[in-house]
């Protein structure tokens, strides 16, 4: 069945419409990270870059590491953009452009989050590694998609319940990583957690500048939730996007976090940098 033009958006050079890419551009392997300047930060340490290409606020280089074909590319910040880069990159490995119909044969993709992320839970150290073994999406992305049966209603029914979860909010929906490729990145550097993937920055993560919250204690109550041993951990927003999408379509994924800010103990990293440097150099080393 052909796609519609005003469904699968090209530009004129029929580059998929946002990402700004050839379906030669990308490799199987892709980095995402949410700011553009980190793309550079990533792509430092290939080998060799082949392709830089950027529009609005995602930038993507395609290079090699120990002849291993690497795409990182940046998703700007939030689970609306994931949507926007998800869908165009399956588009780009199962879509024939030039018919506009899904390909018979899929491509599916390991896809490799490396964020920035604030604990919740005072004895997780400042610099340290997190890999989201759940995603609890405070957000409302997957409820656009036939998405039930990747979902855990059992922990969701029991969030809703410690927190008292307000009605007219989004219903939150709980995610799984993918095992297999997720197992690459277990050592001793990285810790597996629980992450809630907010709709926003401030007061989505309980923050409080000028305007009052709806409830001043939810992230007391993001903390204290339990479900079989399994506490939350962490606050960022875009891995649930990640994790569901990447399961609807058929590819893998695993988000890995660099825990810059501790909130109930007020502090933030004092080398943001060099912990994040220190997580990319990690998890390629994994990867090639």
């Amino acid at each position: 069945m052909k796609i519609g033009s005003s469904e699968l958006i090209l530009n004129a050079d029929h580059s998929v419409y946002h990402l700004n890419l050839f379906p030669q551009d990308l490799a199987d392997t892709v980095i995402t990270v949410g700011d553009p300047d980190r793309v550079k930060r990533v792509s430092q340490y290939f080998d060799k870059i082949d392709l830089k290409k950027g529009k609005r606020e995602f930038l993507t280089h395609t290079g090699w590491l120990n002849n291993k074909r690497i795409s990182v590319i940046s998703t700007g910040i939030g689970t609306d953009n994931i949507d926007i880069v998800l869908n165009e990159l399956d588009a780009l490995v199962n879509i024939d452009f030039e018919t506009r119909t899904i390909k018979k044969d899929k491509t599916r993709l390991d896809i490799i989050r490396i964020g920035t992320s604030g604990a919740i839970q005072p004895d997780i150290p400042l610099d340290s590694f997190l890999l989201s073994e759940y995603a609890i999406g405070l957000d409302s992305l997957l409820h656009f998609y036939n998405s039930a049966h990747i979902q855990h209603p059992e922990i969701q029914q029991a969030f809703l319940k410690h927190t008292n979860w307000l009605k007219d909010k989004s219903n939150p929906y709980v995610v799984e990583y993918d095992k297999t490729l997720g197992a690459q990145f277990i050592s001793d550097k990285m810790q597996l957690g629980f992450t809630a993937t907010n709709v926003g920055f401030y007061g989505p993560q309980g923050r409080i500048l000028r305007l009052k919250l709806e409830d001043e204690n939810m992230n007391a109550k993001l903390a204290s939730f339990n479900y079989n041993d399994k506490r939350i951990t962490n606050l960022e927003m875009e891995t649930s996007g990640i994790y569901g999408l990447a399961k609807l379509l058929g590819h893998r994924a695993v988000s890995l976090n660099c825990i810059v800010a501790n909130r109930p103990n007020g502090q933030f990293s004092s080398r943001p940098d060099l912990a994040i440097d220190e997580l990319i150099k990690h998890a390629l080393d994994k990867i090639a």
